[in-house]
């Protein structure tokens, strides 16, 4: 079933992560703006409100203004450089969010092409959990999982074995 309606790994641990801690009878606010996972939150029945491109370093208001249930932020943090800020920002008592990890054998990501694609944080797991600690929350669950790709090489191989992606659930303290 996953391997015809989602796309990659990513969304498909995801997606199964947000169904085991939010009932799609709650309202969201996803911080981002409208992308592919949206649409798949969509269609298994969530109510979904996104920012909408906003600065969010510098722009917190639709997150203070928002009366979302619950606030999910995936693979949003590494683009900010004050994630503390949006953090202690929401009012929501729940968040999910995931984050790439950093890889000790690869450099972080820089797109060429585009300046707010980029990278300015890449956790450690321990890291992204004193962030949210620091921030006033509390780490419920927590998972990880890899990103195999079916390339040749040492790096290819070593994403068999290292863990990618890290996702939590976290309320306020």
């Amino acid at each position: 079933m996953y391997e015809k309606t989602f796309p990659n790994k990513r969304f498909k641990k995801t997606i199964e992560f947000l169904e085991k801690h939010v009932s799609n009878t709650e309202s969201i606010l996803d911080l981002g703006v409208v992308n592919p996972f949206t649409k798949i939150m969509q269609e298994r029945g969530y109510s979904i409100e996104n920012t909408q491109g906003e600065d969010l370093d510098t722009d917190t208001s639709t997150i203070e203004n928002s009366d979302a249930n619950i606030v999910t932020a995936f693979e949003i943090f590494e683009h900010l450089l004050s994630p503390f800020t949006v953090l202690k920002s929401i009012k929501s008592n729940r968040l999910v969010a995931s984050i790439p990890l950093k890889l000790w054998f690869s450099s972080a990501y820089r797109s060429k092409t585009d300046i707010l694609d980029r990278h300015y944080h890449e956790f450690e797991d321990w890291q992204f959990d004193w962030l949210l600690e620091k921030a006033g929350w509390k780490i419920i669950d927590r998972e990880k999982w890899t990103n195999p790709t079916k390339k040749i090489g040492i790096r290819p191989i070593l994403r068999w074995f290292t863990p990618r992606y890290y996702i939590v659930y976290a309320e306020k303290v």
